[in-house]
């Protein structure tokens, strides 16, 4: 076989370079071990790369036909390098993160964009789940991590890493008739009354009670089931303000102005893990990278 790791990188050096000696500073190597190098590839191939005939060797279109490919392979062995020293340093083959619906706005996807270019060959899996179902994943071994709202309980198998609040605001649609008669001023006490709508799990293990106060739910498992009934008019719910933000401002949602506590409720944000698997060096470096970005947030 002509080519290999060692001459295409020769070859990709003295293109970019523009001589057999710039490339041999490059390469850390004598000028007479790069042209020797060159000249075997082109009697292997019986092709002229180069043209010697000025001062400096210039690339032949032969030269500049093959390019584009050799870039490519030597892209690809260098992704095949990296993820073998991953892999030995203890890469995963596959992250499955399992998250909230409520956070799928959460600022997740820059660290993950951060790790797939680290770590090009991991394959990443992202699972929306209640969170009582994400939880029950991440014991179940089916996600590696889970990012989720704080729990009402501890439980001594769950490691996890603070990553900051997220603010949750009771929210209506102006076309509701308990906003259009209240004019969008109720007690908290008021939406007992109220159907709620609520992304909840079916275990009620899993419930936060600070979450459900209706006598009337309605449960769904996606936000966007969530809003989608908020925005027709049935009922009122619990959603993360960066994720309402644009409907209220669009005017297809309210938020719901108390008369007396304020319309929020300031909910700490988790990465969790199972203390009992080893964690591989993709979770690891997603966590701190989440980390990174929480620490970097504005307050």
């Amino acid at each position: 076989m002509a080519f290999s790791s060692d001459n295409v990188r020769v070859f990709l050096a003295v293109l970019d370079a523009g001589s057999f000696s710039a490339a041999a500073r490059q390469l850390g190597r004598v000028p007479s071990a790069v042209s020797m190098t060159i000249a075997h590839l082109e009697a292997e191939l019986d092709l002229v790369l180069f043209d010697r005939s000025a001062r400096e060797p210039r690339p032949t279109d032969v030269a500049r036909a093959l390019e584009p490919q050799a870039r490519q392979l030597a892209s690809q062995l260098r992704q095949l390098q990296a993820h073998a020293e991953g892999l030995h340093q203890g890469l995963e083959r596959q992250l499955t993160i399992a998250i909230a619906p409520e956070l799928l706005s959460a600022p997740w996807s820059e660290p993950l964009a951060v790790l797939a270019a680290e770590f090009p060959a991991l394959i990443v899996e992202v699972r929306s789940a209640p969170q009582a179902d994400a939880l029950r994943m991440l014991h179940a071994g089916d996600a590696q991590l889970a990012l989720v709202f704080e729990r009402p309980g501890t439980d001594e198998r769950e490691g996890f890493q603070e990553l900051g609040q997220e603010i949750l605001v009771a929210v209506i649609s102006p076309a509701h008739p308990e906003a259009q008669a209240r004019q969008g001023r109720l007690q908290l006490n008021d939406l007992i009354d109220i159907r709620q709508i609520a992304v909840v799990s079916r275990d009620p293990r899993g419930r936060d009670p600070r979450l459900l106060l209706s006598r009337h739910i309605w449960r769904t498992d996606s936000h966007l089931a969530t809003l989608s009934l908020v925005q027709a008019g049935l009922g009122w719910a619990y959603l993360p303000r960066s994720l309402i933000a644009p409907m209220v401002a669009a005017g297809t949602l309210t938020e719901i102005r108390f008369n007396n506590i304020s319309n929020e409720l300031r909910v700490w944000v988790d990465v969790v893990w199972h203390t009992d698997r080893a964690m591989g060096l993709g979770a690891k470096r997603f966590i701190e990278l989440m980390r990174q970005a929480a620490s970097s947030a504005p307050a």
